[in-house]
């Protein structure tokens, strides 16, 4: 039996909740793209580790991707489509955060990745290094939803 890793399980509820509330990125290939962007993330360190694949796996779930399709994006890489709505691009941002952490290391391959894929995504990188800092010092590498969107938020006044 594979084991669910109880760090996320518990924790990621408020993403849950966000995604259910915001149907404004879910068109299906919009789905896939941020599955591929969180595999593609997940391999950066040369592993693919199991506590980076239940965590990308309990997204797609969320994201009601089927199996076969889950399995077969390891397989096909394609191009990482833009995520077009800040509030998602910041959820992204957030997943991968949580990804980095998954496997209890952080490589700095990990680190410079996370920063220039939110860049790409034309987040913050004041926002970005906040977040990722108060995870940092965060005894479960977690940070609550408003605390998340506030530290973005800050950033546009």
């Amino acid at each position: 039996m594979k084991r669910k890793p109880t760090f996320f399980i518990f924790n990621y509820i408020w993403i849950i909740k966000l995604n259910k509330s915001t149907a404004l990125m879910e068109t299906y290939q919009e789905k896939i793209s941020l599955l591929q962007e969180m595999i593609a993330f997940a391999l950066v360190d040369g592993e693919l580790h199991d506590r980076e694949y239940d965590f990308i796996e309990m997204v797609s779930l969320e994201l009601e991707i089927d199996k076969p399709t889950f399995h077969q994006l390891f397989e096909n890489r394609a191009e990482v489509k833009v995520i077009k709505d800040e509030f998602n691009r910041i959820c992204q941002f957030y997943r991968l955060a949580l990804l980095m952490h998954a496997d209890g290391v952080l490589h700095e391959r990990e680190q410079i990745k996370i920063n220039e894929i939110g860049i790409n995504m034309g987040l913050n990188p004041y926002a970005m290094k906040r977040v990722l800092h108060l995870m940092k010092k965060s005894p479960n590498r977690m940070i609550d939803g408003q605390t998340l969107l506030s530290v973005f938020a800050e950033q546009h006044n």
